[in-house]
């Protein structure tokens, strides 16, 4: 790897945003799903009860003396703003962009998800997590001033690149080992068009290509998720780009068809490990001078380039061979279709296992070996001293860290998960709790039968006229587009679609959602819609309240846009029918052990001068969607980083202005004997001059003549 100075700040520039947008998502909702008036309500802990410092912080801050004169849904909306406010700063504040300052918004975030219960254990918070402690050791620490000495920074960026390794090749062992049969047979890509969490109206028209072009982009997906992180540690620079180009071309397609989340910038984030300053340079328009080349250099350069075609065309040969391609001429298509079977790819992960975890073993060595070297040349005795220092703790911590996630990458394999040492295992299970290393399979499995399960709450106030409830951020009526939610998360909207893969009474917080809408709470009516003239009960809650299962598809239409976006079939009923003071709904919240805790009145809320600052913060935001807010500080961030931007060329122009003069004032100087010389040979050119203007006078005077 050569400088890797640019891409590390364009990681760490991308984790500030990507924190921001979760902080932000995370505060428009805590009223609906953690509010005394949720679905889910986080009780304080009882006063006077002994501290525990394992707690979280958001726990033990409930706990004297540290109660700050809040209740539980103000210290939730405290920690997320503070966590908007921090990644705002460093966001557009360079400075801040510091150890100190990402360790922050990792306590901050790992506290709400801590107490979040199942709002907050989707994928992508494991992942922004374990990202975000690796920020802490791949961040500057900016109360040391002089930073000239960090030959580390390659080692801990390297964590990066084996966190995205880990993320996309798991994804992709998953999709063949843990799904359905879609993804062996390649249809996956038709079903996930429709099944997945947020489908864009870009989703539609891509189901209208072919079926043949729909499996060859399953190959690709396959591919680009199993055989091409490979290439992230391959030595040959180029190789690594094509991966990254990959990648990128992946996330890019994905968000077209699926809106852009914060898995997405998340990966993005991380593919930046991938980069190196020269190449980065060459986006700016900074291009690196291309020197003659040596015979030798030429020989190096042209065996470099046989060994990446000989890589590329390997995978294209793979694909050929596992996938069955051929190309039908005339019907200008391409057939494919799995040529191993579930078994066959079983033993090929086995054996493959093993040899990806010594490829990140040899890569890590030769990152702990070069940045050693890099130390010991430092000049100066004290500073080299420093530098050895600094390589021995972040070098202990990329090894430590390293090792712990032989865990969670083995769990996809049995065998090679047995062979772990036990002491290995412990140490993970001591860092499990805090998020350091998670295992991943981020894509949701396809229903089987193709389309989408979706769960449809309908309420009734003589139990004879039914209306559904439509949702902002889920599909529910036939005729309208699924909506743009880009960057945001609405986690309700997310629990409900896996919720319609279990069954109701396993599920507490669906009880607790029940009873909020028939109890007509605000805060819950808010999660659903924004606009209260969009909610069919705002003027009263409904009397009664059912759950159906509706299996969802796309329509078989031609043309340049659907009649009909959905197309829905009744499969059966997920909750039965309850009232307020229902049988049926007293024993579900029995049974979950949410009668007390629902049907409690809260405590009256602080009047603290922190209490009244956070409502009305609340009284600003609470009417806006979601996705306006993120949007919003988005904007803020890009906009004050345009202006710092003009800024700072219109100051360089003009101190390029000013320094003319003292250049003028020192080159008569230096160039002094240069002058004279010339002032010599101009005397000499004259007085020559001037012997042959008295020498032709004196051809021309009479006397000559005579």
């Amino acid at each position: 790897m050569g400088e890797i100075r640019i891409p590390r700040n364009m990681f760490l520039w991308s984790m500030t945003i990507v924190y921001m947008l979760a902080f932000a998502s995370l505060y428009v909702q805590i009223p609906g799903l953690y509010g005394n008036d949720g679905v889910s309500p986080v009780r304080p802990v009882v006063p006077g009860a002994s501290r525990d410092w394992g707690k979280p912080l958001l726990e033990q801050l409930q706990t004297p003396p540290l109660l700050l004169g809040l209740d539980t849904q103000q210290l939730m909306e405290l920690l997320s703003l503070l966590g908007v406010l921090l990644a705002l700063g460093a966001a557009t504040l360079a400075p801040l962009r510091d150890s100190v300052v990402f360790l922050a918004l990792w306590a901050l975030y790992l506290s709400l998800c801590q107490v979040g219960g199942d709002f907050l254990s989707l994928p992508w918070d494991n992942l922004l997590l374990e990202a975000g402690f690796l920020t802490v050791l791949i961040a500057p620490l900016n109360l040391l001033r002089n930073q000239s000495f960090r030959h580390h920074d390659a080692l801990t960026f390297w964590l990066a690149r084996w966190l995205l390794f880990r993320l996309t090749f798991s994804s992709g062992v998953a999709k063949l080992v843990g799904y359905s049969a879609s993804w062996r047979d390649l249809s996956a890509v038709a079903s996930e068009l429709e099944s997945q969490d947020n489908p864009t109206p870009l989703a539609w028209w891509a189901l209208q290509l072919p079926s043949w072009l729909l499996q060859l982009a399953a190959v690709g997906v396959l591919l680009a998720q199993i055989a091409v992180p490979f290439l992230y540690f391959a030595p040959i620079r180029c190789l690594r780009l094509g991966a990254f180009y990959i990648q990128l071309a992946h996330q890019v397609v994905s968000m077209l068809t699926s809106n852009l989340s914060i898995l997405h910038l998340l990966s993005l984030a991380l593919s930046f490990s991938l980069l190196d300053n020269e190449h980065v340079g060459s986006w700016l328009g900074h291009p690196k001078r291309r020197k003659t080349k040596t015979w030798g250099q030429a020989l190096v350069w042209a065996l470099t380039l046989v060994v990446e075609l000989g890589v590329y065309v390997l995978i294209a040969y793979a694909a050929v061979l596992l996938f069955q391609l051929q190309i039908d001429w005339e019907a200008r298509s391409v057939s494919s279709k799995t040529a191993f079977s579930f078994q066959q790819f079983e033993n090929l992960l086995r054996q493959v296992m093993v040899p990806s975890i010594w490829v990140g073993v040899l890569s890590l060595t030769w990152e702990l070996v070069t940045s050693m070297l890099g130390c010991v040349c430092v000049r100066g005795c004290f500073w080299k001293l420093c530098s050895l220092v600094q390589w021995l703790v972040f070098g202990a911590a990329a090894v430590a860290l390293f090792t712990v996630t032989m865990v969670p990458y083995t769990s996809m394999e049995r065998a090679s998960g047995s062979r772990v040492l036990l002491e290995v295992r412990r140490a993970h299970s001591l860092v499990e709790r805090y998020k350091l290393v998670s295992s991943y399979a981020v894509d949701p499995a396809p229903p089987s039968h193709g389309g989408r399960i979706e769960v449809a709450l309908e309420g009734s106030m003589d139990r004879t006229t039914w209306k559904e409830i439509q949702w902002m951020y889920k599909p529910g009526s036939m005729d309208a587009a699924a909506p743009l939610v880009a960057l945001y998360e609405p986690r309700l909207d997310r629990q409900m679609l896996l919720a319609a893969r279990g069954r109701a009474e396993r599920i507490p917080w669906f009880t607790g959602l029940v009873l909020r809408i028939l109890q007509g709470k605000k805060d819950v009516e808010r999660l659903l819609q924004t606009d209260q003239s969009q909610y069919v009960f705002s003027k009263a809650p409904p009397t009664y309240l059912r759950a159906r299962l509706y299996h969802f598809t796309r329509p078989d239409e031609n043309g340049s846009s659907p009649k009909q976006w959905w197309r829905r079939v009744y499969d059966e009923d997920f909750y039965p029918i309850v009232q307020l003071g229902d049988i049926t709904l007293e024993d579900l919240l029995s049974r979950h052990g949410l009668k007390e805790m629902l049907s409690a009145r809260p405590t009256p809320s602080p009047d603290s001068p922190l209490a009244r600052a956070l409502k009305q913060a609340r009284g600003h935001v609470e009417a806006l969607p979601g996705p306006l807010v993120q949007w919003s500080l988005l904007a803020t961030v890009l906009a004050v980083c345009l202006l710092k931007s003009l800024l700072s060329r219109t100051l360089g122009g003009r101190k390029s202005k000013a320094a003319p003069p003292e250049t003028k004032a020192k080159k008569p100087k230096e160039q002094a004997p240069q002058a004279e010389k010339a002032t010599a040979g101009a005397g000499l050119k004259a007085e020559r001059d001037y012997t042959e203007e008295r020498r032709q006078e004196a051809d021309r005077s009479p006397r000559k003549r005579k």
